[in-house]
């Protein structure tokens, strides 16, 4: 660690990209990594991007200073360009389970939750059924986190509404089918749902992770988060190393920030449940209050394994254009 501190010291400079300082806490992630690395510089681009715009700026921009150095990314992003990563394996890769981590390093998954429907219940009615969002009080109000062709989040809040209108893991036409069928009643609204689109009320109903609708409460009084509980979809985020990363060094230290129990406290602290949860929890590590204000969950988790994942953004890709124009 002091040889990987000393060369990214050296370094100075660190570039990340699509983290949104109100994502899963990422802008107490952000300070801390700057305090205690006072010697290298964030740069943090395109903040409200896609898991794809990263991939993306990685072949466009090479290894020219201004390229992402680390990505965050959904699974099915993730899997289809595992060519563009480069393999490391943080000190505590042994708390990782080996269905959370590819064997040699190019991908590890650091945090996830449940995908929700988040709602100003004093826009709308209470929500007690995905079906609920078929009657008119819905008309213009619902939004997903992004273009399901591109964002991690919102391709699994269409297999959420898949799952909970009967479709499976293996095929998620119904869920195209059900946006479908709200774009054409007025209902559905092609808009990306932000912190700023659900604080002025553009979009008083969205798709969402769990952790990331729950702190719309802050500007929202009467938000709540509803995960139906024949739809319970849970699903982690990966990081990855960009193999033509311009600070080799700092990406990886920064990894070994986010893997250490500082950085995943922070994140169970977004409401976020972190990779390393289960072995913190047994080490004494975990930050016993922040867990214990996890969003309950009452059913059985469904998780889309990679094969499923990869074939949901593939028919999405093939289908969503059609769907909702």
């Amino acid at each position: 660690m002091s040889a990987l501190e000393a060369a990214a010291k050296a370094e100075g400079k660190l570039n990340v990209i699509a983290l949104p300082r109100d994502w899963a806490n990422y802008g107490a992630v952000l300070d801390g990594f700057a305090a205690k690395y006072p010697e290298i510089k964030i740069t943090s681009d395109n903040p409200d991007g896609s898991s794809q715009q990263e991939v993306d700026a990685v072949k466009q921009l090479g290894s020219t200073s201004r390229a992402p150095d680390v990505l965050d990314v959904g699974m099915a992003v993730a899997l289809a360009n595992t060519n563009l990563f480069a393999p490391y394996k943080v000190a505590t890769w042994a708390d990782i389970l080996d269905s959370q981590k590819e064997s040699t390093g190019l991908w590890f998954q650091d945090y996830g939750g449940f995908m929700s429907i988040g709602y100003d219940s004093s826009k709308v009615p209470t929500i007690t059924s995905i079906d609920d969002l078929k009657g008119s009080a819905f008309r213009g109000k619902v939004a997903l986190n992004g273009n399901p062709k591109q964002a991690n989040a919102a391709l699994n809040g269409v297999m959420m509404a898949n799952l909970a209108e009967g479709g499976s893991l293996d095929d998620i036409s119904k869920g195209v089918t059900f946006f479908k069928d709200l774009k054409k009643a007025g209902t559905f609204v092609p808009v990306q749902a932000t912190t700023a689109t659900v604080k002025n009320g553009t979009t008083p109903v969205v798709f969402d992770w769990d952790y990331l609708s729950a702190a719309h409460g802050k500007d929202v009084p009467a938000w709540k988060v509803f995960v139906p509980n024949n739809a319970i979809l849970g699903g982690y985020y990966a990081q990855a190393i960009s193999k033509s990363a311009p600070h080799p060094a700092a990406a990886r230290l920064w990894e070994e920030y986010l893997y250490s129990d500082t950085g995943q406290n922070l994140w169970l602290a977004g409401l976020a449940r972190p990779v390393r949860q289960a072995a913190m929890e047994k080490s004494g590590t975990i930050d016993k209050a922040a867990a214990a204000k996890l969003p309950a969950v009452n059913g059985t988790p469904q998780f889309m394994s990679d094969t499923q994942s990869t074939a949901a953004k593939n028919y999405v890709v093939a289908h969503w254009d059609a769907a909702i124009s």
